[in-house]
């Protein structure tokens, strides 16, 4: 990607919040489109192509979440949640929702730059370093790195985020091995992403709703007490 013509959609219902984030992105050679809603944001995004979308928390109708939620089925666009609400509890429920970085308000405008060129950044590099043919099989399922895609085995296509398939890709690098937390940051988001181990627990939540027969007894994706997780399915690596 190239970062200086990424677009960037801000949904915030603050005008000054908008007008202040445009021009801040502008001044850093960023394109930026805001809107004040939900409703304006889908309009947006069936209209044209972005990058990375700030979204607000606490949106007037449907909330930031439940946005959030909607964009993550159809899209793996990166999310960056900006809210007044910066409380452990709700990062971690941004993060559930599918939300790739969390910034509490009131935020610095440098902050602000460096996480979005920091999600951008770590979205080029997934891109430029993907192998173009590989994949892997597991209980019938189907990976594919070039297009970064999740198939269940009736071949039907499950949407991920960024960090959902990082984190499974690297579980099905490892299979058999018990990763900690700490590793499975640096393999699947590296710490230039300044996450927090919970964001770990998040991440492998969420993917275990989508790949396990049973996510409240899990049998392809295993915790191992005081160790971390391990992927327990038979892998086997294809091209």
């Amino acid at each position: 990607m190239n970062m200086r013509s990424a677009h960037i959609l801000i949904v915030d219902d603050d005008r000054e919040i908008r007008r202040l984030v445009a021009r801040l992105l502008a001044e850093n050679g960023l394109r930026a489109t805001a809107v004040g809603d939900a409703r304006e944001a889908d309009a947006a995004l069936a209209a044209g192509r972005f990058d990375l979308v700030v979204l607000d928390l606490m949106l007037p109708g449907e909330d930031g979440l439940s946005v959030a939620r909607r964009l993550r089925a159809t899209s793996d666009v990166p999310i960056l949640m900006l809210t007044a609400r910066g409380g452990e509890i709700d990062r971690i429920v941004g993060l559930e929702m599918g939300a790739d970085d969390y910034l509490a308000k009131p935020f610095s405008p440098r902050e602000l730059v460096a996480r979005i060129r920091a999600v951008l950044r770590r979205t080029g590099e997934r891109s430029d370093e993907a192998p173009k043919a590989r994949s892997f099989r597991f209980a019938g399922w189907r990976v594919d790195a070039a297009r970064r895609e999740l198939h269940r085995p009736d071949g039907a296509l499950v949407p991920t985020t960024d960090a959902e398939f990082d984190l499974l890709w690297a579980f099905l690098e490892r299979p058999q091995r018990v990763l900690s937390r700490e590793q499975l940051l640096d393999l699947a988001r590296g710490r230039a992403a300044q996450l927090f181990d919970r964001s770990i627990d998040v991440a492998v939540m969420r993917l275990r709703r989508k790949i396990e027969p049973d996510p409240t007894k899990p049998e392809i994706i295993r915790t191992v007490r005081n160790g971390g997780y391990m992927f327990a399915a038979d892998v086997e690596a294809g091209t």
